[in-house]
């Protein structure tokens, strides 16, 4: 088969990596692809959030699946393009997307489904935001209800400082579009884990779970990020815990898409709080979870490309996914300044080579000639096998300081 996978991040290279070992591949094409895509197959230059071009570029490469991982993308209505023009996709249509793109959509639902969640208000004015933080004691996270790329989400101690984040996104309008509602929540206390569930329309796979780090620091301090590193499994959830979350979450949640008359296909992610009280869900995502998918793909054992195949074909009710027993841990390179500003263009030194049990997720890189270089916030995804939490901690980070570009920015307590 020939696939052709939309996106350019760790996510698409970890994808492209999982569908590279299946033998049923054919061509591989990215749109437009990262320095590590092109060493996969063929990197096509271009907009891969522009859904007119990505449908000339499936008919002229006569792609067999296309694969779309970011966001975007899938919000704006590429997978029911692709579906219209007789193509075969991987994704959910847009209306299914709303559980991503629009926070307001999601908590709305949760609450008229009954899906444990944080206590919630939506708002598009700032004085009546500002107005019900003021009468709140306790710390509020203050989110963008559209896509802001992982870093809408503002996590406030006091409500003075939750006011100001209301008038920085309402008013300021620091996160653009995404910022025309905000949701202001409870703030959950807890331990996180993602979990990410295959849905065919039908039928729901539930892949093995993983712990993301969001902040910017160690010990969890500084700003919420699109996640600095990953690990799976996590032992946070258990069976027990496992068939709770599928009780209470991820069943009703697809059923309510089922009632509200909307078709689910594709990657269901479900982020986490594990608190006193139970599992509630902080977020959903429409897609692949990044950096979770690193870990999570490296350790898949099965055909990833006969997975989205029987997704796609409605065809799920009989498979079954086998995992590498060992444990992954992913450990995000940034560049000096993410989330805020930061330059691009450095020259990336050191990269090794792939290994049985290391691989080096590109994420914000291109090629200049024979020199890789920094193309985003987050650079590289150095994802490690090992036979136990720590063995894989001390593999990512033994391949990390081989690695070296200006401003290079990464935690060193990943999986402790």
């Amino acid at each position: 088969m020939n696939v052709l996978v939309i996106g350019s991040g760790g996510r698409e290279h970890a994808i492209c990596h999982a569908l590279r070992r299946s033998p049923g591949l054919s061509k591989l094409f990215s749109l437009p692809g990262n320095a590590g895509t092109d060493q996969l197959g063929t990197n096509i230059p271009g907009d891969g959030n522009d859904i007119n071009y990505a449908l000339t570029v499936a008919r002229q490469e006569n792609i067999d699946l296309t694969v779309i991982g970011p966001e975007e993308p899938l919000a704006a209505g590429m997978a029911d393009a692709f579906e219209e023009s007789g193509l075969r996709v991987f994704g959910p249509r847009a209306a299914a997307a709303q559980i991503e793109a629009d926070k307001a959509f999601a908590k709305q639902l949760m609450r008229q489904y009954a899906v444990p969640t944080a206590d919630a208000r939506i708002f598009d004015d700032f004085k009546l935001a500002r107005e019900y933080i003021a009468t709140r004691d306790e710390a509020v996270v203050v989110k963008a209800a559209g896509l802001a790329k992982g870093k809408g989400v503002i996590v406030c101690d006091d409500p003075a400082d939750a006011i100001l984040a209301a008038e920085r996104i309402l008013v300021e309008r620091i996160f653009g579009d995404a910022g025309a509602q905000i949701v202001v929540e409870e703030r959950l206390l807890g331990r996180e884990a993602s979990l990410l569930a295959i849905v065919d329309g039908h039928t729901t796979y539930v892949l093995e779970p993983a712990q993301d780090h969001k902040r910017l620091r160690n010990h969890d301090e500084g700003p919420n990020t699109g996640g600095m590193g990953a690990y799976s499994p996590t032992p946070a959830i258990n069976e027990t815990r496992m068939e709770q979350i599928e009780e209470q979450i991820i069943v009703p949640v697809l059923d309510a898409f089922v009632r509200e008359g909307i078709h689910y296909r594709g990657v269901l992610y479900v982020g986490l709080m594990l608190t006193a009280a139970g599992p509630k869900v902080l977020e959903f995502n429409c897609r692949f979870g990044d950096p979770e998918a690193q870990p999570i793909l490296l350790r898949m054992q099965s055909d990833f490309l006969e997975l989205l195949n029987a997704t796609v074909d409605g065809e799920l009710a009989d498979y079954d996914v086998k995992w590498d027993p060992r444990h992954a841990l992913c450990v995000v390179m940034a560049s000096g300044g993410y989330p805020d500003k930061y330059q691009t263009d450095i020259p990336i030194d050191g990269l090794p080579a792939d290994t049985d049990d290391a691989v080096v997720f590109h994420a914000g890189t291109r090629r200049e000639g024979n020199q890789v270089v920094t193309s985003g916030g987050r650079v590289l995804g150095i994802t490690a096998l090992g036979d136990t939490l720590a063995g894989a901690r001390e593999r990512a980070y033994e391949v990390v300081k081989q690695i070296e570009f200006a401003g290079a920015h990464y935690r060193t307590d990943l999986g402790i």
